[in-house]
């Protein structure tokens, strides 16, 4: 029956097997991994398997089971622009994705390769398009890019995504997490022509990590708690630190492989701080009452209050800032999104102090320090007041 099939889909619409044949059921479409620039036969099972055939369905495919539906027909229009030819096996007529109906389903459909750059729900999409763009004939921008001139645009996007977080699962989120995916593409395109690693490496190298670092899950590990996960997640991580740094030790004596080794310098301090007592924690090197840690910021501020040097105040004001942080830590606080959540409270109310000064007429420079205190003071009451439900929600809340 596929031969027949095949030979058709050859006859009529120019299929090469040879550039790749993908074959699949709209039964279980939704856990298969299709790829729109190859060439698809969909064929219901019960013409590949003739009689009487139990009603299947597969579960979705990880990375293609969201809320916007996995049955075949909404995984198609996800997959392929709604003009894509689709051809109907035995059938004169042809159609499209977009006018495809269940009734359609019931026979065998051939659909073409898509054009890569019209392919853009498949994984491969956005490395050709990249890859293009570097082309002689691509983009100039992107041509004179380097691992160097897109440092910036990394860092941007990660605090894009970062920002975006804070409205949880929102189509702006997934439009931010793509601009951040794009440059790691782009990373792995530069690399690719430098003829070092591509994207293959990148997702093998991500993927035999994660699963080497869940034993408990992809092997015989037995863990009870988050925290003897971490505690795992630490020592596995050591143990490959150390045997990094035995494989690349020279003459000289080796560098003894830390527990902090990893952790980038161009975090924003706050995040960084906080992962690295994290990771002492875990390996038992942390107070064991927070009243220790308390005990720590007040000895921090004796310390600051005596320090008679910029330099001795600037050191000392940075040794408060990690207790804090370990404060934080120990109440399960993250404390870079914590001084953010504040700096953006101080900017709105600051905001709503320019404006009470603007309605009374005067500038914020030419007023006192009470004047100003009063005035953040009112700023806030206005906020509590703007946050707080109406009588009528009141009224209508369950």
């Amino acid at each position: 029956m596929l031969d027949a099939l095949v030979a058709e889909a050859r006859i009529r619409w120019g299929l090469d097997p040879a550039a790749g044949l993908q074959i699949a059921s709209p039964e279980r479409l939704a856990g298969t991994p299709l790829e729109p620039s190859r060439p698809l036969l969909l064929v219901p099972l019960g013409i590949l398997r003739p009689g009487p055939t139990p009603e299947e369905t597969a579960d979705p495919l990880p990375g293609r089971h969201s809320s916007s539906g996995s049955d075949a027909l909404t995984l198609l229009r996800r997959l392929y622009p709604s003009d894509h030819h689709v051809g109907r096996i035995g059938l004169a007529e042809a159609t499209t994705v977009g006018e495809l109906d269940a009734g359609a389903l019931a026979g065998p459909l051939y659909l073409g390769p898509v054009a890569p750059e019209r392919a853009l729900a498949s994984p491969w999409a956005l490395p050709w398009i990249a890859h293009r763009l570097r082309q002689p004939d691509g983009c100039p921008w992107d041509r004179e890019q380097t691992h160097g001139s897109l440092k910036k645009h990394l860092l941007e996007e990660a605090y894009e995504v970062y920002d975006a977080l804070d409205g949880g699962a929102t189509p702006e989120l997934a439009g931010e997490l793509g601009d951040l995916y794009l440059q790691i593409v782009l990373h792995a395109q530069l690399a690719a022509e430098a003829g070092v690693f591509d994207l293959t490496d990148v997702q093998e190298g991500i993927g035999r990590k994660i699963v080497r670092r869940h034993p408990h899950v992809f092997g015989d590990a037995r863990v009870a708690t988050a925290g003897d996960v971490n505690r795992q997640w630490e020592q596995i991580k050591r143990a490959e630190r150390e045997a990094a740094a035995a494989e690349f030790e020279s003459e000289a004596a080796p560098e003894i492989a830390s527990a902090l080794d990893g952790i980038s310098s161009s975090m924003p301090a706050l995040a960084a701080s906080q992962e690295m007592q994290d990771r002492a924690a875990y390996l038992g090197y942390d107070w064991p009452e927070i009243v220790g840690i308390l005990d720590k910021i007040h000895e921090e501020l004796a310390e600051l209050e005596a320090a008679a040097t910029d330099a001795e105040r600037r050191e000392e004001v940075g040794d408060l800032l990690l207790v804090v942080v370990n404060l934080a830590r120990r109440h399960g606080v993250e404390a870079e999104a914590a001084l953010r959540a504040a700096a953006d409270k101080f900017r709105r109310r600051f905001r709503r102090v320019e404006r009470m000064a603007r309605e009374r007429g005067v500038q914020l420079r030419d007023m006192s320090f009470a004047e100003l205190d009063e005035l953040w003071d009112a700023a806030k009451a206005e906020e509590r007041s703007a946050s707080q439900p109406t009588t009528a929600e009141q009224e209508t809340a369950p």
